[in-house]
């Protein structure tokens, strides 16, 4: 009788202890899954130890490949290679969701949709995105970590970022299915919920090729559904609805025009719709985006670009945004910008941001919003988040200075468990009180809000295990420089650090608006003057960074970081042009023309007496240019 195996599978081969080398094998590929214990607070340590495996380093990083294990196959180690591929496709649906709109006609599927939680997305969708702007950001994504390796540390779309850019519930019950839907099952389901013939939902799912939906033949069907139809009518149409906005939304998959019947599942009982973690769903979902479009040969990217997108304007508004004056904190964050396509190319966006300074990152956006829609504590979970069959891990210890801390290294992050195990997921996440990071894990809070410090030892930590530069040295636009070497805090020149941060203060306070008073816009014209005239001094380090404004909100003067209380206020001087160099002629001294007579010509001869100096004006001549009056 042939043997049984430890799953109660028969096998004709015979059993072959594996041996010492596998073993250990074994045990350096393996991860503790974080949901084996539910009663546990904090995940368990992945400490090395001394049969761990050492990756070799790759060029241009990480050095040490402990946490990057599959850089190899990532589009940024391709590119270090001299291999590039074109701007990504975006997915974006921003125009389509404009074809079904919910008027006074269809107030019951309105009032419905209000209280599942989704009715934000109706409005907050971008029709524009940039595809430069975007390819740029995947390349710096790391599955492992599932955050943006940037070249000062590491950041990601965090919890408090969904509901924040698009308030959707991000508590609830977690979106699970037990295992993928089979055509079939498809369209017994559309039978069900949409009340359509089985000839008609086979010709559906058939055209689609998959247990999907056309988003045409969604609208097609129920957007001229209104009020005066009948009861059935109307439920069938506010499940369209849902699922064609969740297909244009958080869902939307890379076949560009169809969406997953598998969701419809979720609009079965319409009145329990809201009592999903849709944020947490999304987040997962872009999460399993952004790693696959690390790969070199994908070439699409799929999920909800609008988040990524506010994201980065929100984060980086020095760089990408257009902020809309005319925004109230009362809608979603994602509505404060107006989107774009800059005009830069994909390698001039991965240089500016190879170049990128720690001081051009707004770390905590949502300062101003907070009175409208606090901080959800939920964003301190550490676990995994999942949607369906993606299940991502999340490390909010891993971009502390994001919420406001300094920034410690954080611990080995942890592989997620199989979709298959949903039931302790399930469990897990439905006890994510239990789950945040301690104060402990936290730290200390930053001296100075937004500053985003670290600890010293973070970045030379940072710089062994990451991938800083994208951009090759050798490819790089009017550089040879060694990219390890050239490392962003000396990547630009003293007059182009002091530059930047004039502009810094300068654009806070004018996306602050005119509600703001005198003394605020002179602490901080007295600041960008202080700057630019003042002498030249090296940048400072990553790790102690120097104070920086509050994002987007309107401090009081007193407790502005730019802000000094001068005992006077003296305007900014009159003229900015040059002193006269040794080579220049000395200065001409032009009295004011009488009314009734023609400006007299001006003369070169220093002897000539002067004017009186209370009604004259000085006035450079350069010996090579033409001389004026």
């Amino acid at each position: 009788m042939p043997p049984r195996t430890r799953g109660g599978y028969t096998s004709s081969a015979p059993r072959r202890r594996p041996t010492g080398s596998e073993r250990r094998r074994r045990v350096q590929l393996r991860e503790v899954e974080p949901a084996a214990d539910p009663n546990s607070v904090e995940h368990p340590q992945h400490d090395r130890d001394e049969h761990e495996e050492v990756f070799e380093g790759a060029p241009g990083g990480p050095i040490d490949r402990c946490i990057l294990r599959s850089f190899d196959k990532h589009i940024a180690a391709k590119i270090w290679l001299g291999e590039d591929r074109a701007p990504l496709k975006l997915v974006n649906h921003g125009a389509k969701l404009q074809l079904w709109e919910l008027d006074m006609e269809r107030s019951r599927i309105y009032e419905t949709v209000h209280r599942s939680g989704l009715a934000s997305l109706t409005s907050c969708s971008h029709r524009v995105a940039s595809r430069p702007m975007l390819s740029a950001f995947c390349e710096r994504w790391q599955p492992e970590t599932t955050t943006f390796h940037m070249p000062f540390g590491e950041m990601t779309i965090t919890l408090d970022d969904v509901a924040s850019i698009l308030h959707i519930p991000v508590t609830g019950s977690m979106i699970s299915f037990s295992q993928p839907l089979h055509v079939d099952d498809a369209n017994a389901l559309l039978v069900e919920l949409f009340g359509t013939t089985d000839v008609d939902a086979s010709r559906e799912t058939e055209q689609c090729r998959s247990p999907s939906v056309r988003l045409l033949w969604l609208r097609d069907h129920f957007s001229t559904i209104t009020d005066a139809s009948s009861d059935d009518d109307v439920v069938f149409a506010t499940r369209a609805f849902l699922l064609h906005l969740v297909g244009c939304t958080l869902f939307a998959d890379k076949s560009a025009t169809s969406v997953a019947v598998v969701y419809l599942e979720l609009f079965r009982d319409l009145s329990m719709v809201g009592s999903y973690a849709w944020g947490a769903a999304c987040l997962a979902y872009l999460y399993r985006q952004l790693t696959t479009a690390t790969r070199f040969e994908v070439r699409q990217l799929g999920g909800y670009v609008t988040l990524l997108q506010a994201w980065i304007y929100e984060h980086f508004p020095e760089m990408f945004s257009s902020p809309d004056m005319s925004y109230t904190e009362s809608r979603p964050r994602a509505l404060r910008w107006r989107p774009h396509v800059i005009p830069d190319s994909l390698q001039s966006v991965r240089e500016r941001l190879d170049r990128l300074q720690i001081s051009e990152v707004c770390w905590e956006p949502y300062e101003d919003h907070r009175v409208e829609h606090p901080f959800p504590d939920i964003a301190w979970y550490s676990g995994c988040i999942k949607c369906g069959q993606v299940v991502e891990p999340y490390h909010p210890e891993r971009v502390l200075r994001q919420f406001g801390y300094i920034q410690t290294i954080p611990p080995r992050p942890f592989t997620p468990p199989r979709p298959d195990r949903s039931s302790l997921l399930v469990q897990y996440w439905e006890r994510w009180m239990d789950h945040l990071l301690t104060d402990q894990s936290r730290g200390r809070r930053c001296l100075y809000s937004g500053s985003g410090e670290s600890v010293p030892e973070y970045m030379a930590w940072y710089d062994r295990i990451s991938h800083r530069i994208v951009q090759p040295p050798q490819l790089r636009s009017g550089s040879t420089t060694d990219a390890r070497s050239s490392l962003p805090s000396h990547a630009a020149s003293t007059s182009d650090t002091r530059i930047s941060r004039a502009l810094t203060s300068l654009r806070h306070v004018i996306s602050g608006g005119r509600d703001q008073s005198a003394d605020y816009f002179w602490g901080a014209l007295n600041e960008a003057h202080d700057i630019l005239s003042g002498p030249d001094e090296t940048t400072a380090s990553h790790s102690t960074p120097s104070p920086a404004p509050a994002c987007h909100s309107t401090p009081s003067p007193a407790t502005h970081p730019f802000f000094s209380p001068p005992t006077f206020v003296c305007p900014p001087p009159a003229s900015v042009d040059p002193p006269p160099s040794s080579d220049d002629p000395p200065p001409l001294v032009v009295p004011p023309p009488p009314a009734s007579f023609a400006p007299p010509a001006p003369t070169s001869d220093p002897s000539a007496p002067a004017p009186d100096s209370t009604a004259s004006t000085t006035v450079y001549v350069r010996s090579k240019r033409k001389k004026k009056t």
